[in-house]
């Protein structure tokens, strides 16, 4: 009996050592996942910075595209400016020639038109101006073959100018129509004669404005 006592005894005691010995790891399995939430936390801690890196990477690129937006926009505004002013000095430049073209070739038809046969030098001197050698030559033959009829005439006409506009222009050659009216007296008739003398001259602005081509000079005396 006494030995079953003891045989019980040991078996309870060792029962009751195991009983102790298996509480620390249950102690353990609820500390552990107590210890793991930290870690955790700072995953999702750590994964904060990465986001604000990304964000900011994305802002910077769209600053970066709007900025170079903006340039390529600000560039085609200037060249579209650049290229309007030169179009409209172009355009004034060329309406300016036009305008001399047209004031060179009415002068000349009125002072061509202008005729007094007591003073035909001074008539022969302003018929040759401005033009260029080969038409100066051709027109001093002409005037020599006019002087003929005008000395007979006793002719003295004046002049003023009507109009005078462009006809065409190639290369800075300037082909222009003037009209003058012209009132003339002869030793055939007391009473003066009203007529318009049209002059088709041409002018070339790349030789200083010279006056290369005449025709019409002998409208002037149309109608005696």
């Amino acid at each position: 009996m006494t030995d079953e006592k003891s045989t019980v005894t040991e078996q309870s005691a060792n029962g009751s050592d195991e009983a102790v010995s298996e509480k620390p790891p249950a102690v353990t399995e609820t500390v552990e996942p107590e210890g793991d939430k930290p870690k955790v936390r700072a995953e999702v801690a750590d994964e904060k910075p990465s986001r604000r890196q990304v964000s900011i990477s994305i802002r910077g690129l769209l600053l970066g595209i709007l900025v170079a937006a903006l340039a390529v926009g600000v560039g085609v505004l200037a060249w579209l400016y650049i290229g309007a002013e030169r179009q409209i000095d172009a355009q004034a430049r060329q309406s300016d020639n036009k305008a001399r073209a047209e004031q060179v070739a009415l002068d000349y038809a009125v002072n061509a038109a202008a005729m007094n046969a007591q003073d035909l030098n001074g008539w022969k001197s302003k018929l040759v101006a401005g033009t260029s050698p080969q038409l100066k030559e051709k027109l001093s033959k002409a005037a020599d073959q006019m002087e003929q009829i005008l000395v007979p005439l006793q002719w003295n006409s004046t002049a003023q100018p009507i109009a005078s506009k462009v006809r065409s222009s190639t290369g800075g050659v300037y082909v222009v129509d003037s009209f003058v009216s012209v009132l003339t007296k002869t030793a055939q008739g007391p009473e003066p004669l009203q007529s318009t003398a049209t002059y088709s001259i041409t002018i070339d602005s790349n030789k200083d404005w010279q006056i290369t081509d005449v025709g019409g000079i002998g409208a002037a005396m149309q109608g005696r």
